[in-house]
Order: structure tokens, then sequence, then C-alpha cells
């Protein structure tokens, strides 16, 4: 927006998009490697942006180094309201909104999940999307209230934890201690 005053032009920043009313998560896919982008992009323009950042040991030509990379590469979480779907897909970096034939929103317990997982300073890293293994939940320590399969993953115990529209994992080391055995087919993840 430009505002006109008495000295001259002035650039006012932008009203925030995201209105109170059917706010919901939805998973933005992006241009390879624009995540960081995209995610301070959506912020700019008034939208709640959600990247969950892992942490990866890289062997540079002469040394180790630990680098921060999106957990789910190439997608970045937006909440917004559909009324707002044209402001997201006219944000550079972005190529659409996730969804079949329409886009389609991401239940917020899976969100939350995600989003406790990043919080927990446990260390966790992507995952292949699977279909087997235990339904538990974390019934202590930081991840209390997790829920997702259990796996076991070079001779440790891992956490599955998924979203399902765009199809992508993260696992997490767990201590079977920490948890329980769910039904074999929970409705909540």
């Amino acid at each position: 927006m430009l505002k006109i005053t008495e000295r001259g032009p002035a650039v006012e920043a932008p009203e925030p998009l995201g209105l109170a009313i059917d706010l919901q998560w939805y998973a933005v896919s992006t241009r390879s490697r624009h995540e960081k982008q995209v995610r301070d992009r959506l912020e700019s323009i008034g939208i709640e942006p959600f990247l969950p950042m892992t942490r990866k040991l890289s062997q540079w030509s002469d040394r180790k180094v630990w680098t921060e990379i999106p957990l789910f590469s190439g997608y970045c979480f937006a909440r917004f309201s559909p009324m707002n779907n044209h402001a997201v897909l006219r944000t550079p970096g972005i190529v659409r909104i996730v969804g079949s034939l329409m886009p389609e929103p991401i239940p917020d317990e899976e969100v939350a999940a995600i989003r406790k997982l990043a919080a927990s300073r446990r260390a966790f890293e992507p995952h292949d999307y699977l279909s087997e293994g235990d339904w538990v939940e974390v019934v202590q320590g930081p991840l209390r209230g997790l829920r997702g399969q259990l796996l076991r993953k070079a001779g440790h115990d891992c956490l599955v934890i998924r979203v399902h529209l765009i199809q992508q994992a993260a696992t997490v080391h767990i201590d079977m201690n920490e948890v329980r055995l769910l039904d074999p087919k929970p409705v909540v993840q």
C-alpha cells in the first residue's frame, strides 16, 4: 500500500490477510530450496507460517558441519482462510496449495503434533511415509500426548509422526518406557 503524506510517498505495512474467521492449516508446495523464503514472505503479508526445521550433519570438503534444514523438503505450512488462496498463490516461491482437486486443510492435530515435536529439543529427522507398525501414545516426557507409530530404526525405537495430506513423516527417538499401546486403528494421530 502506498500512502501519500506531506513529506511525499510513504510505504505502509500490508494489512494482515488472515481474518480470524475460518483459519485452517494448509500445506503449500514450494520451489526447490525456497522453503525459508516462502515462510518469510507469508509472514510479511500477515499469514501465519510454520516451517519445522531439523539439524543435519553435512560433510563439506574440509569439515563436517551441522546445518538446519526444513523437516519436509519442498513444503511449508500456512494458516489462512480459504478466501486468501489467491494471495497465497501469488507469493513468490509457492507452486501450489496441496490438495487432490482443490486445497485441502490439514487437521489441527497433525500440525500440533509436528509443532510439539519441533519444540521438544529432541533429535528428529524426516522419515519415509509408511503404514506399518503399532500405534502408540507417549505417556511421559516432553512429547506426552503425541500419538504415532512405533518403528525400530538402526537399533533404536522411534515414533513416526505423519502429515497425511503431503505424505511426509518425521521420526523421533523414543524410549519404550515412555509409550503405551493404542487400539490398532486410532481415529486421530
